[in-house]
C-alpha cells in the first residue's frame, strides 16, 4: 500500500508542472497575431484544469488513506438494536411531549390527564373536573388587591394624589390662566374686520386714557370737537359702526389732517379707544361742534 501513496504524491506534484509545459506546447503553437487576449485565457483555462486535477488528486489520496486503515485495523460489525414492540398506553407515554409555555402559563392539562382529575360526585350524569384556578389569573387577583391598597392610602389616606374634583378645579385654575394668557396675545390680532363693541370698564377707562393722550387737541377734552368733528352727536363722517371708527383710527384720513395711528398704538389700544368714542355718544358736552356728515342710529 506504502507505494501506492508514494505514486499518488508524485502524481500530485508532477501535475502542475505537466499542467504547465502543455499550456506552454499550446502558446508556442498559437499564432502570434490572436493576441494576448487568447494567450491568456489559454493559461487561466490550464491553471484551472490544473488545481481541479489537484483536489481530485487530494481527494484519492484520502479516500486511499482510509482504506488502508480500515484493511490494517478492520472496525467490529455492530448489529442493530432488535425494535422492541410497545402497547398503547407504553407507545402513549413515550409519545409525550414537554408542555408548551402556553400550556405552562394556562394549567393546561393533556386530555389524557382528564381521568385523574375527576372528582368523585356526579350530578345528572355530569362529572366535574378538579381544575385549579391559573396561577395567571390568581396572580391578577392579587395585583388589583394591591392596586386597591395603594390606591387607598395614596388618595384617601395620605393624601398624595388628587381626587378628580380636586383635579377638576386645578385644571378649571390652568384653563383660566391659559385663556388670560391667550387673550393677552390674540388681542393685538384684533382688526377692522374683528373688532367688536365692548362696554367693559376696564376696555373705556383705557380708550378714555388713550383719548386724552391722543385725541385732545382736535377733538375736545369731552369728544364736543375742535379742528375735528364732533365725536358725540349721530353723524359721522366716515361711519360710525365700531369697525368704521377702529378703520378711520387704524389708517387715518391723509387728506383731512387725521393722520394714521397704526404704528403709534397696537391694535387692542386702538380697540379700546374705539369703544370709548361710541360711549361718548349722546354725551351733549357744552361747546359742541355742529353735526357733520350722515347720521347713523
Amino acid at each position: 500500500m506504502r507505494p501506492v501513496l508514494n505514486l499518488l504524491l508524485l502524481l500530485a506534484v508532477g501535475l502542475p508542472a505537466t499542467a504547465q509545459e502543455q499550456a506552454a506546447e499550446v502558446i508556442a503553437e498559437a499564432p502570434k497575431s490572436s493576441g494576448s487576449f487568447l494567450i491568456n485565457t489559454v493559461i487561466v483555462v490550464f491553471i484551472v484544469a490544473a488545481l481541479i486535477l489537484l483536489v481530485v488528486a487530494f481527494v484519492l489520496l484520502r479516500t486511499f488513506n482510509i482504506l488502508a486503515k480500515e484493511l490494517s485495523n478492520p472496525r467490529p460489525f455492530v448489529a442493530p438494536e432488535p425494535v422492541v414492540k410497545l402497547d398503547y398506553e407504553d407507545w402513549l407515554a413515550s409519545e409525550r411531549k414537554k408542555p408548551s409555555i402556553i400550556s405552562k402559563l394556562l394549567s393546561l392539562r393533556p386530555l389524557e390527564e382528564e381521568k385523574d382529575l375527576i372528582m368523585e360526585h356526579k350530578f345528572d350524569g355530569i362529572a366535574e373536573l378538579d381544575n385549579p384556578t391559573p396561577p395567571w389569573f390568581m396572580w391578577l387577583f392579587y395585583g388589583t388587591i394591591a392596586f386597591g391598597v395603594a390606591y387607598f392610602l395614596n388618595y384617601h389616606v395620605f393624601k398624595w394624589g388628587l381626587l378628580q374634583d380636586e383635579e377638576y378645579v386645578v385644571e378649571v385654575q390652568e384653563a383660566e390662566a391659559a385663556k388670560i394668557e391667550y387673550l393677552a396675545t390674540a388681542a393685538n390680532l384684533i382688526d377692522e374686520n374683528s373688532v367688536t363693541v365692548s362696554t367693559e370698564p376696564a376696555v373705556i377707562s383705557a380708550g378714555m386714557a388713550l383719548f386724552n393722550t391722543n385725541c385732545v387737541a382736535c377733538h375736545g377734552d369731552k369728544g364736543q370737537g375742535t379742528v375735528g368733528p364732533n365725536l358725540t352727536d349721530e353723524y359721522w363722517l366716515h361711519g360710525g359702526s365700531v369697525n368704521n371708527v377702529f378703520k378711520t383710527i387704524k389708517y387715518g384720513i391723509p387728506e383731512k389732517g387725521m393722520i394714521s395711528w397704526e404704528k403709534q398704538m397696537t391694535p387692542k389700544q386702538i380697540s379700546e379707544l374705539s369703544n370709548y368714542i361710541l360711549s361718548l355718544k349722546g354725551t351733549n358736552p357744552p361747546g359742541a361742534k355742529e353735526p357733520q356728515g350722515e347720521k347713523e342710529g
